[in-house]
């Protein structure tokens, strides 16, 4: 009686869902090279942050400096003692759309 029904199901195509079933399972079990991986000659994010920096561009002007001149630059723009002033009608649009933001946040209009 086995032998009958061995010829049975050789007959019997495959259910399509075990079918994937298996395949599924084969094809996840089988370790696969990492794809997200970078390539062996990139270099790694922690080696490039312990490198010293020669070349700047310059905060006012954006034109490429030397490291000397930068640091100069920052020098003076550190010194300055009053910010930068603000047109007094800009100031005042700036306190209203402050205050704007917060009655939008009290009220749900």
């Amino acid at each position: 009686m086995a032998l009958k029904l061995n010829k049975k199901l050789e007959n019997k195509p495959m259910n399509p869902r075990i079918f994937f079933t298996i395949s599924l399972s084969i094809g996840l079990t089988i370790p696969k090279p990492a794809l997200s991986l970078p390539p062996p000659e990139d270099t790694p994010e922690e080696i490039l942050r312990t490198e010293i920096i020669l070349e700047a561009r310059s905060p006012i002007d954006g034109k490429p400096l030397t490291a000397a001149e930068y640091a100069q630059i920052e020098a003076k723009l550190a010194q300055r003692s009053t910010p930068p002033g603000i047109v007094p009608e800009i100031q005042h649009t700036i306190f209203l759309l402050r205050i704007l933001k917060l009655i939008r946040t009290i009220t749900p209009l």
